[in-house]
């Protein structure tokens, strides 16, 4: 199952057919009718919670943005989807990395591939004259692993990565770009 693929079409299929992501709520949902449209033969559901796989498990959030799998749960994939509207560009930037250690958890625990998307429309995501820190793995390149400290506010808060990640953001339109993660 070439999920990656269908991810990445997604954005020539909005495209084509004029669709409005304006927030978070949008882009989960046309992106799932966009899945579900594809993958007539999989189970395409939103918010469904760790536990209804795994039973009670250890995670960083208790619910995946987007979930494909096959009834007899042969094939499990989980998407985590970010689309940052209120600025607090390195708050959300660690919010990112959350995502991926969410999606390490979850790949852990049994899913076949698990996924970070995360759409922009505003520069000081992906550029800006701070380059250092958190900005760092989004706006110069580097490799996103090990332990990340919070940024802001209570600094002896970390997230620690068991995998390296590189941040390759793609252009769409105007300021919108987006990256994808496959774990």
């Amino acid at each position: 199952m070439d999920i990656k693929s269908l991810l990445i079409n997604f954005w020539e299929y909005r495209k084509e057919n004029n669709i409005e992501i304006y927030n978070e709520f949008s882009l989960q949902h046309e992106l799932g009718i966009y899945l579900r449209n594809n993958l007539p033969e999989y189970k395409v559901q939103f918010e469904r919670n760790v536990s209804f796989f795994f039973g009670k498990a250890n995670t960083r959030k208790k619910e995946m943005d987007i979930v494909i799998y096959k009834a007899d749960m042969s094939e499990r994939y989980a998407i985590e989807l970010k689309y940052p509207k209120n600025g607090q560009y390195p708050e959300t930037m660690f919010a990112f990395v959350g995502d991926i250690k969410f999606m390490e958890r979850v790949k852990e625990l049994g899913f076949n591939k698990t996924f970070v998307m995360t759409f922009v429309d505003d520069h000081l995501f992906y550029e800006g004259s701070n380059n250092s820190g958190i900005y760092s793995f989004f706006r110069a390149g580097k490799e996103i692993n090990g332990a990340i400290q919070k940024p802001t506010g209570k600094k002896d808060d970390f997230i620690t990565l068991d995998g390296s990640y590189k941040i390759h953001w793609n252009k769409l339109d105007n300021e919108e770009h987006y990256y994808l993660l496959e774990l």
